[in-house]
């Protein structure tokens, strides 16, 4: 197939277990995979360092990474000096949003994937977001998604001509964590070269005791696999 006729997919990738599942699954399904990742004022860059490994392993067929500045607005555990809480039950993190909530986050990343889309000639968009097991997140819910997918084809050149007809893919988002893991591993990810730490160490290991840890741990237990990023 010629680069004319391919099949292209923007691939959000934030070089975690979602995400990085995600682009496995496109992959999968025949698409050429142009990988978009933000350097957004984030804690820190581990999880970048991580998307440019997995996108390679992965056979991305382009990977950008964009910078904006989150931090000038705050109001997030990931983007002020606010702390990230640790330690935190099941009960207690299924109860409102978290201080780990960017504001307006994936709206954002999901606006620059649509322009890469329009720039690259491709109609699908692929993000790994997940409403079951999730830190409750609202820019993770389908009814978010399938707004979005509609504001797309509104808002651009090519949706108004009739070029394209843009498509949002969620293909975690009905997945428990413990499924999610279970399909890596049955994609082939190198799941070592994958970050789901908010708040790692200088060296960039996990804490495990933030609630993405304890999500992750969730998955990998349920799923009755070892995490490779955790000790023996």
């Amino acid at each position: 197939m010629s680069h004319s006729e391919e099949r292209r997919a923007i691939c959000l990738l934030s070089g975690g277990l979602d995400s990085s599942t995600c682009l496995a699954i496109a992959r999968a399904d025949g698409f050429a995979c142009y990988c978009l990742s933000f350097n957004y004022g984030q804690r820190h860059a581990h999880e970048l360092e991580a998307a440019v490994n997995v996108a390679q392993q992965l056979g991305a067929r382009e990977h950008r990474t964009v910078k904006i500045d989150l931090w000038t607005f705050g109001g997030s555990a990931l983007t002020s000096d606010i702390d990230v809480p640790k330690d935190r039950d099941e009960h207690a993190m299924g109860i409102g949003i978290p201080v780990t909530y960017v504001p307006a986050r994936n709206t954002i990343f999901l606006s620059f994937a649509l322009a890469y889309a329009e720039v690259t000639g491709a109609a699908d968009i692929f993000l790994g977001v997940n409403a079951i097991d999730y830190s409750g997140y609202p820019d993770c819910r389908p009814e978010f998604i399938a707004a979005f997918e509609q504001m797309a084809n509104l808002a651009t050149k090519a949706g108004v001509e009739g070029a394209s007809r843009f498509r949002i893919h969620t293909p975690l988002i009905r997945m428990t964590k413990a499924d999610i893991v279970r399909k890596a591993v049955a994609l082939d990810i190198d799941l070592s070269l994958t970050h789901s730490c908010y708040d790692p160490d200088d060296n960039g290991r996990p804490c495990g005791r933030c609630e993405s840890c304890a999500l992750r741990r969730k998955g990998f237990e349920e799923a009755g696999l070892r995490d490779p990023l955790v000790s023996p």
